[in-house]
């Protein structure tokens, strides 16, 4: 089993690999997903994973020298991330090899491109692109329904990986459920009093 500690707090995540390292106090929220080499440790402060959020592949979420770790619900923390000691809304997309530095805060519906690096302290609003050395807002730009979708993605393909399923996205079964599930979040959305 790749949890270490007696802190760890498991609230029926998807799919949690077993190359997976958890260490500390983290809580992992229902539908969560880690991937293959990723890393949580919360050696003090304490890492919370929201809903439906998934941890890709060699990322890395740690706590600040004076800062926890929230990652909010439907984000995808993707390949090769560095999470250290920063806070994450609602529904946002955190970029390959991109990294936050202690004290960030992402707000809800925004996107980090791969590769950014936001420096310590850095407060990016709600529904905001982010690119850059340092990340910088480049527009806004509510990515509520694009970055549910991609949650949506490591949701289903969490599912198949715990049945011992890993092509879950090849097949016409695949994309038609994902037409679906586009066209169901941006009705969703639309319903929305703040859309």
């Amino acid at each position: 089993m790749p949890i270490h500690g007696p802190d760890v707090v498991l609230e029926n995540p998807a799919y949690i690999h077993p190359t997976a390292q958890i260490y500390g106090k983290v809580t992992v929220r229902e539908g969560a997903s880690f991937w293959p080499n990723s890393v949580a440790r919360a050696e003090n402060f304490e890492i919370v994973v929201g809903k439906h959020t998934n941890i890709q592949d060699f990322a890395v979420l740690h706590v600040g020298a004076a800062s926890p770790t929230y990652i909010g619900d439907y984000c995808s923390i993707t390949h090769h991330c560095t999470i250290h000691g920063a806070r994450v809304g609602d529904n946002c997309l955190i970029g390959i090899n991109a990294t936050l530095m202690d004290g960030v805060v992402v707000g809800e519906n925004s996107t980090v491109a791969g590769g950014a690096f936001l420096t310590e302290g850095t407060v990016i609003p709600p529904n905001s692109i982010v690119m850059g050395i340092p990340g910088k807002v480049v527009r806004t730009v509510n990515s509520w329904v694009k970055n549910r979708v991609n949650a949506w993605y490591y949701m289903r393909n969490a599912a198949a990986y715990a049945a011992g399923n890993y092509r879950a996205w090849d097949g016409d079964a695949f994309w038609q459920a994902l037409a679906a599930e586009q066209a169901r979040l941006e009705r969703e959305f639309a319903a929305r009093p703040s859309a």
